[in-house]
Parts: C-alpha cells; structure tokens; sequence
C-alpha cells in the first residue's frame, strides 16, 4: 500500500498526532497527589537538591528568619564574584575569558608564568584536523547554526585517536581542544551557510596564535578582519559571563546527566548543546532581540513611556510579538532584584552604544528595563521582583559588534562550553554513579487484544 500524495501523508500524520495527544495525558491532580517536583522545582520555585559543586555559586535570595527575601544578584566562580574578576583583569588591561576558562577549570586563578603558559596551550589547541572545514562544515550547510555545530562536535569523534577513554588527562585534553575549536566551528558552520544558503560570498580566515579568543572570533566572523579594541572587550567580556552558571541550569545539568553514563566527551557536549539552543534556554537571547525588534518598528516615540508601557502590557496579554504573554529578557528562576551578568554587560552596551552611535537604542532598552518590572508584577500578579537578566543586553550588544542573529545562540554555547567542561570533570572525578532519577507509571492494566478483535 502507498500513499498517493504528500496531502495524504500529512493529513495521516496529523491523525496520528492527534492519537498521541489523546493518549498521552495525564490527570494534573496526580503530581500533587504524589507530589511530583515538575521541572525537578519546588512549589516554591526552588530547584530540588540533586548534588554538590564547587565550580560556581549563583544567588538571587539569601535566608532571613525562616523565609527567602530577594536579594541583590550574585555570582561567583570557584569561589570569586564575577564582579571583582572582570574588574580585576579589566583594570589591569587584558583579555579575561582564557582566565576564566583556567579558573573554572582548575579551582585557582593562575600567576602570570601559569596564564602566558595556558594562552600557548590554548593558542596551540585552536587547530581543527585537516580537511575538516572542507569535509564537514562546507559540505553540509545548516540554516540552524546550534545544529550545526552539535554535528560537527560529533564528527570530532572520528578524528580522536582515543576517543573513550574517561581519564581525567584524556577528558581535560578532549576539552582543551573543544574550548579552542568550538569558536572557529561556530564561525565557519554560519560562514558555510551564508554562503551556500544565501548567496553571499564565502571567505575563511585563519586564527591568530597570539589572539584572544574573542579577538580571533571578530578577525574570523568579518571578511576585513578588522575590529576595535572595545569590541574585542565587550566579546571578551560576554564570553566571561556566560562561560558558567551553576550546576542545576538545563544544559550543565544535562552534562552530568550524559557524563554520569560513562558517554565519550564529544557526546557529552552535543547533548549540553542541543539543550542550550532552546528557547526556554539558551535560545531565550534571540527571542528578546527579536522582541525589540519589533518594539522599535511598533514604537513611535522611543522617549514616550506611555506608548512603551502601552506596548508592553500588549506583549503581557499575548496581543503582541509572538504572543506568548513573555518579556523576554525580563526575569530569571533564581536571580530577583538584579543580574550581575546583566548590570556588567548593561555598562560595556552603553560603552559600545556610544562608539557606534546608537544610543537611542541603548535608551530604549533601558526605558523597557524600568517599565516592563512594574507592569509584569501588576499583570501576573508576581510576589517576586523580577530584574533584566542577561539576555536583555546580550542581542543589542552582539548585533552592535555586527554578528548576525543567527549566531547570537552560538555564541552563548561558545562560551559555555568552559563550564560544561568543568562540571564534566567534576561528575568523573566526585560521583561516578549513574544519573536515575525516577518516574511513576500511573498507567492502568489492560488485557491484548488479538488484531481480528480490535
């Protein structure tokens, strides 16, 4: 038997669809009748206690007799606020993520002999094998740039002569060499598309071995191979911010769910990957700039908090933008009053609006920043403050800098990629147990039914 059109298998499909919708609901009742944590999240919105890290500590309330009180964002790799870290290599004049990636994955920040000798290290790591470009990335253009990193990560496999192998030397040298390709990967795999997929002109660039990483993700992006040095420090900076965030966020979470099966560390890191680029996720940056987006088209006057505010409550009713009722941008699961990612980069945007001239758009975020908190409590009825995070400023910024929409996701992954790394090692080095948490089958009993009686 054979379908006789496309419409047909569709409208099969769709029927299909519909028997497993219909066979696939569970009564909501039950997670309160035993008492099920949806989304491993308390009722109070508190993440449920799965294990122990040392690798990053994120606050957004502290305790106070007996109760959660908001408190102003924090956050700490290895031990040190983020604020205090970029402060200190920003004062002193150098690039910081390269930093930041030894501190994550060693516990220690390094001294000036240790730094120059992992910049050598990392410098050195900044090769993909021979032919790759040409044999994976250019051969098979993807529009979905987060898809096409994940398919070259796995294809790395191929080329490890020791792929499996889970010693801690082995896995740090496999992640030594992804925190150094993944950029370039990121890079070539929307080159490859922008090409193939657009029409546009293709050009491949080399990395420099005495660049930073965030230098040699602006020479390779741009076809002139030129940029400024605010734009290599803001780059340096966003990549610093987003390089950790806790061990119970979806993707990192996920790095120790697939670790802990004893999978190899190309596996490993596609999977974290994949579980970025959702929207619920990693891929919210995208859907905030692509909000404002639209604000600046729908929005008049950008001065006028009238017609901002009338705009926003729109959005919160699902009468706007992709009507789903969210601000993107706004709010975030643990931190309240303010995200100190965001307050960081919100003063490095306003540095780079300036250069570029462009600050009336820096104002208008900011306008939205101070009006959407107030509306969005009154609308929803929130008992919590809810604050910019990080994905408010991170599209502006990264559009600034001239990278096109579709790598503002990927760039996120290239910077998380150093978490994902030391959250790997340590599930290798401290647990050693299988991830495995349980699920309740709520389902009823029923006999076989021979086909002719069906």
């Amino acid at each position: 038997m054979s379908y006789a059109s496309a419409g047909e298998i569709n409208r099969e499909i769709h029927r299909l669809a519909n028997l497993c919708v219909e066979n696939n609901r569970i009564d909501p009742n039950l997670y309160e009748v035993y008492q099920v944590k949806k989304g491993l999240r308390e009722p109070n919105g508190k993440g449920v206690l799965t294990g122990l890290t040392e690798i990053s500590t994120v606050n957004g309330t502290k305790e106070k007799d007996g109760q959660r009180v908001p408190i102003e964002g924090q956050l700490f790799y290895r031990g040190i606020n983020i604020k205090d870290l970029v402060k200190g290599f920003t004062k002193d004049g150098r690039f910081g993520y390269e930093e930041t990636v030894y501190l994550l994955l060693f516990g220690k920040l390094p001294d000036m002999n240790e730094l120059e000798h992992w910049n050598r290290l990392i410098s050195h790591a900044r090769r993909l094998p021979d032919d790759f470009i040409e044999d994976v990335v250019l051969k098979s253009p993807n529009k979905d740039i987060m898809n096409a990193m994940a398919r070259s990560i796995l294809a790395l496999n191929s080329y490890d002569r020791n792929p499996d192998d889970l010693s801690v030397p082995n896995v740090l040298r496999q992640s030594i060499k992804l925190i150094a390709n993944i950029p370039l990967i990121a890079a070539y795999s929307y080159l490859a598309y922008r090409h193939y997929m657009q029409n546009r002109g293709l050009y491949i660039h080399n990395p420099k071995p005495e660049l930073s990483t965030a230098e040699n993700l602006l020479r390779v992006m741009r076809q002139d191979k030129k940029f400024t040095p605010l734009e290599a420090e803001l780059l340096d900076i966003a990549l610093v911010l987003h390089a950790e965030h806790g061990g119970g966020n979806n993707s990192t979470f996920t790095t120790h769910v697939v670790t802990s099966s004893g999978t190899d560390t190309y596996s490993s890191v596609a999977a974290s990957l994949c579980s970025l680029k959702g929207p619920k996720h990693g891929g919210a940056n995208i859907k905030a700039k692509k909000m404002f987006d639209e604000l600046k088209k729908e929005i008049k006057d950008w001065n006028d908090d009238e017609e901002i505010s009338a705009y926003l409550l729109k959005i919160l009713r699902k009468e706007a933008f992709d009507k789903s009722g969210l601000i993107y941008g706004i709010g975030h699961a643990i931190y309240t009053k303010s995200d100190p990612r965001a307050k960081i980069l919100e003063h490095y945007t306003e540095m780079l609006a300036e250069e570029k001239g462009k600050m009336d758009e820096f104002m208008l975020h900011k306008a939205v920043a101070r009006l959407a908190p107030p509306l969005m409590r009154k609308e929803r009825k929130l008992f919590k403050p809810v604050s910019p995070n990080i994905d408010f400023y991170s599209g502006f910024a990264y559009n600034m800098l001239g990278l096109p929409d579709e790598f503002i996701t990927p760039l996120f992954a290239i910077a998380r990629v150093a978490g994902w790394s030391a959250h790997r090692i340590e599930e290798l080095t401290c647990t050693n147990k299988i991830i495995r948490p349980a699920y309740m089958s709520v389902a009823n009993e029923i006999s076989y039914i021979p086909l002719e009686k069906r």
